[in-house]
């Protein structure tokens, strides 16, 4: 696809050049800055300076003043012309002679420096001598088959190599150590430093004239056959495709990114990047094409042309005014090695900028994220196309110049309604993914605003989760646009985010109420107890505790019981003034009252005594309401006895006044436990409930905890009232039995045996007699052990005593106390284990000051 590239620029009129001579024709030139070099076929050299300047019209335009010409003094044409700035010297090949003549006069060197028998040459662009005031160039001599290497002074010339080549070369490239030839029938790369040679491909240089032209370090560019333009390495390979021109191409010349090749009657540009055709020129009487530096000349016979490139960034905005995109985008990664790092960062963000909105503009929603991605967008940009997205807050401008035509969404889509939708699901999808990376660093507002718009807008399940999340959301604009939607649970979660969880609370409250509809959540109730349970603001707990109760009782005084433990060790919620104001909630109160006494583990009386009060009030109104037991009264029961056994705590006779003169017999028994009445208890178990095992389960009850002595006391205490000589009762017999034979081990057998009738038979109680006979020889035996361990452990006493005797101590009155350095006066004295005698008050004295034992070396006595 065609792009203007360059323009055709006359820099050189036929008239300045020649006059009115008509057979004088262009032969070679070269260019160095702004000075112009023109050999001539009547062996003049012509000096132009060459000055850019812009038409009226913008246009690039050149003025070309003559500086100097000169007769070399021979009658050939001259051939070709090299400059050597750094020497300030043309190499001027004329009449198979290479000559060097200064730039400034054209005036050979007064040393006449030659080199003859030439036939063509080149200059070596990446020298190996490492000289700077030298010029290496490659040169076919006449001799046949021979290649000549020189160094050209400011005054002298100097061959340094000479090879010999396989067929006659007929063009020649030079790189460093590697020569690129054309030889009769193949091109060739040969390094004229070691002799070895590459073979490339074959080409028939009789039957059209070769190309080989140095483009880059250790690469050439080659005319091939099928009118091709082949790349080639020093290595003989090519890591560019190559280009397709004409059959006829007669030269060739490197712009980066772009090969100009030029034929008979045209100029065509092609691309190195993609290898497609970019333009073409009409030229006809094409003579010569050459770059130098960047600037690509060429001429006719008579006149001299300049092909002006056009500024990349021109070249790539008229591909992306066209949509050619990827065209585009592979120029600008061209154009990357030859502009400035920092303003190339500048344009290519730009063009990926550029190329997101043409992309967008075509739907191509996975292509326009990449290039906003790459191309740091800011994301504002994106979001000012749909409208009413930006928060009023936003100080946002569009970009100038702009990276689009698009005015609005509305606009890009002409309106349809499809389309439309596509675009907002890219943006929902393109703002969740970046709204957490630095491309939104200084615009969060703006971001999760529009992500807010957009879900609301949607029903998109992730509204809840911008809202639930850190979020920037603007409270001004997404208040309406919430209501709008009738995202009202929505709307509650953004009020908590901005600290006004009163507003939140209420909105729900609403919902629950029927005031407002909103079907987000099933359980809004719950969700709202949950919220007042984890808020820490007491004002708004005491404010709604009151709704939430009325609306459940057993679901709403969770606020209280499921605080947050580090809340409740903080001692936020007084547990007496929650008791206090649930007080006109029955069933509430119970349940805290049960989460601070099961739960919390208080032990404070009037917790525990206000619970079985509850309990006890709750099972006497049931039973009131009854006369045939029912599941609920069961279930009272149960709690209630329950407490009554585990607590500790309660006030028992305030209790038992209550019960007494009622139904609830095993509740009196219970606490006639409490106040160690154990005789009133088992009455009450035995004779009015007639409940055997109840009462035994008492007494493994009451005796919990405590020495085996108190439990023996409870069961003969219930067996006495089993076997009462006053009742006769076959139950009470058999109660007794069963009660004996089941905890033989707890009874004293010689007691038992003393109260049991004589008509009883042994074979009656033979359980009850193996299982004491069982336990009297288990006590026994431990004893025993017990007894002999003590013996043993007395023993191992006696041992470590009469190890520690050890010999006989000898002390005199010259022999000295290692504390306090004086002798012995007295028999007395303490000896330490370590072998040393001190005195007995010394001892004491250091005991007293370090408790810790003291280990004193042994030392030699003192006379």
């Amino acid at each position: 696809m065609s792009v203007k590239a360059f323009e055709l620029v006359l820099a050189v009129e036929r008239e300045l050049l020649m006059g009115d001579k008509p057979r004088i024709n262009i032969e070679c030139i070269e260019c160095c800055g702004k000075n112009i070099y023109i050999g001539t076929n009547d062996c003049f050299l012509h000096h132009f300076l060459l000055e850019e300047k812009s038409s009226s019209k913008g246009n690039p335009a050149f003025a070309a003043q003559k500086q100097l010409q000169r007769h070399l003094g021979l009658k050939k044409p001259v051939n070709e012309l090299k400059a050597a700035s750094a020497l300030n010297r043309l190499i001027v090949l004329c009449d198979n002679t290479i000559m060097v003549v200064n730039m400034l006069n054209l005036e050979p060197v007064p040393s006449g420096a030659k080199i003859k028998g030439v036939v063509t040459f080149t200059v070596n662009e990446n020298p190996v001598n490492g000289d700077p005031f030298c010029v290496e160039i490659g040169v076919i001599s006449v001799k046949k088959r021979t290649i000549q290497i020189y160094m050209v002074y400011e005054d002298r010339v100097q061959i340094v190599k000479e090879l010999s080549t396989p067929e006659q070369p007929s063009a020649i490239g030079l790189d460093g150590y590697f020569l690129c030839l054309a030889l009769t029938t193949q091109y060739i790369i040969l390094n004229y430093n070691t002799g070895a040679s590459q073979d490339l491909f074959p080409y028939d240089s009789e039957e059209r004239k070769p190309i080989v032209k140095r483009i880059g370090r250790e690469e050439f560019l080659l005319a091939a056959p099928g009118g091709l333009g082949m790349f080639a390495t020093a290595a003989g390979i090519s890591q560019r495709a190559p280009v397709r021109w004409s059959e006829n191409v007669i030269g060739a010349a490197v712009c980066f990114p772009y090969v100009v090749a030029l034929d008979e009657g045209f100029i065509t540009v092609h691309s190195m990047l993609d290898q497609q055709l970019k333009q073409t020129l009409s030229f006809r009487d094409g003579h010569i094409l050459q770059d130098f530096e960047g600037k690509v000349v060429l001429t006719t016979t008579k006149a001299v042309y300049v092909l002006v490139p056009l500024p990349l960034e021109r070249q790539i905005q008229d591909l992306l005014a066209s949509h050619r995109v990827e065209e585009a985008l592979v120029l600008a990664e061209g154009a990357r090695r030859n502009i400035p790092k920092d303003k190339f960062q500048v344009m290519y963000r730009r063009i990926l900028q550029q190329a997101g909105f043409i992309q967008f503009g075509r739907l191509q929603f996975s292509e326009a994220k990449e290039h906003f991605r790459k191309g740091h967008l800011d994301v504002r940009e994106l979001i000012s196309l749909y409208p009413l997205l930006l928060p009023t807050t936003s100080t946002f401008t569009r970009s100038h110049p702009p990276l689009h035509e698009f005015a609005d969404l509305n606009h890009l889509t002409q309106g349809d309604q499809k389309k439309i939708l596509k675009c907002k699901r890219f943006l929902i999808s393109y703002l969740s993914e970046i709204r957490s990376t630095e491309v939104a660093n200084g615009y969060r507002d703006d971001v999760d605003t529009a992500l807010l718009k957009l879900y609301a807008e949607a029903n998109h399940e992730s509204l809840l989760d911008l809202l639930v999340s850190e979020n920037a959301c603007v409270l001004m604009d997404s208040v309406p646009w919430l209501e709008k939607h009738k995202k009202f649970f929505a709307l509650g979660l953004l009020y908590h985010y901005n600290g006004q969880d009163d507003a939140a609370v209420q909105l729900w409250m609403q919902i629950v109420n029927g005031e407002l509809h909103d079907d987000t959540r099933a359980d809004l109730y719950e969700y709202i107890v949950d919220f007042l349970t984890f808020s820490s603001k007491q004002d708004l707990i005491w404010k709604y505790a009151d709704w939430a109760l009325q609306k459940n009782e057993k679901v709403g005084v969770q606020i209280f019981t499921k605080r947050p433990e580090d809340e409740e060790k903080k001692g936020k919620l007084n547990p007496d003034n929650v008791i206090k104001y649930l007080h006109k909630y029955s069933q509430a109160i119970i349940l805290y009252l049960e989460h601070l006494v099961f739960e919390k583990n208080i032990q404070k009386e009037k917790f525990h005594s206000h619970l079985a009060a509850l309990y006890l009030d709750r099972v006497l109104q049931l039973h009131s309401q009854s006369e045939t037991p029912s599941e609920e009264l069961s279930s009272s029961r149960t709690k209630l006895q329950n407490l009554l056994q585990k607590s500790n705590l309660y006030r028992v006779q305030l209790l038992l006044g209550k019960i007494k003169d009622t139904d609830l017999k095993f509740e009196c028994a219970i606490l006639y436990g409490k106040l160690e009445e154990y005789d009133k208890a088992l009455h009450i178990l035995v004779h009015q409930l007639k409940d055997f095992q109840a009462a035994e389960r008492y007494c493994l009850w009451a005796s919990e905890d405590k020495d085996p002595s108190y439990r023996q006391r409870l069961f003969h205490m219930l067996l006495a009232l089993y076997m009462d000589p006053s009742i006769s009762n076959d139950a009470l017999v058999m109660a007794a039995v069963d009660l004996l034979n089941r905890h033989a081990e707890v009874f004293d057998a010689v007691r038992v045996l003393r109260l049991v009738p004589e008509s009883w038979s042994v074979q009656l109680l033979c359980p009850f007699l193996s299982g004491a006979i069982r336990e009297s020889m288990h006590s026994k035996r431990m004893s025993q052990v017990a007894l002999g361990l003590a013996r043993s452990e007395n023993i191992i006493h006696k041992h470590e005593k009469m190890k520690s005797k050890g010999g006989p101590i000898f002390l005199s009155e010259k022999k000295g106390c290692q504390l306090c350095h004086n002798t012995f006066s007295e028999p007395e004295f303490v000896f330490h284990p370590s072998g040393i005698p001190i005195h007995t008050h010394c001892a004491a004295k250091r005991n007293r000051e370090s408790p810790s034992r003291r280990q004193y070396p042994n030392v030699n006595n003192h006379t």
